[in-house]
């Protein structure tokens, strides 16, 4: 994984766990300990979230699908992803002005691509 351009890219937390670990892995000099005590603990937060069961695949075929509801904006779709919503109540959450953006069907929609793409399942479906 690439950082382009770290001031203007929003990152998912899939992007930034995988990013610290990354970090986590390079030989840190004496002097970067205080570096190293934050990586290991966002890792450790980051491993009890979503994330640690998301793939950079479904990642990106889940945020593919979410394109054809062109009212979603990225924000939205970035929080859908950093905290998959398995209920109408949380796409209500998650999106402003919820009726007047999205139909009773497309919100149904969108928790089945969630749980699809970004919910692991009993069965390992992250790797389809």
């Amino acid at each position: 994984m690439e950082i382009l351009n770290p001031k203007y890219q929003v990152l998912s937390n899939l992007e930034v766990l995988m990013a610290l670990r990354e970090i986590k892995d390079q030989k840190l000099s004496q002097g970067a300990r205080n570096l190293a005590t934050i990586t290991y603990e966002t890792i450790q937060y980051l491993e009890n979230t979503p994330c640690k069961d998301q793939s950079e695949i479904n990642l990106l075929k889940f945020i593919t699908e979410v394109k054809q509801f062109n009212k979603l904006t990225k924000s939205e779709v970035l929080s859908m992803v950093n905290e998959p919503p398995s209920l109408p109540l949380h796409i209500q959450l998650i999106v402003e002005d919820l009726e007047e953006r999205l139909t009773e069907s497309q919100v149904d929609e969108l928790i089945q691509l969630s749980k699809k793409y970004l919910i692991p399942s009993t069965h390992d479906s992250r790797h389809e």
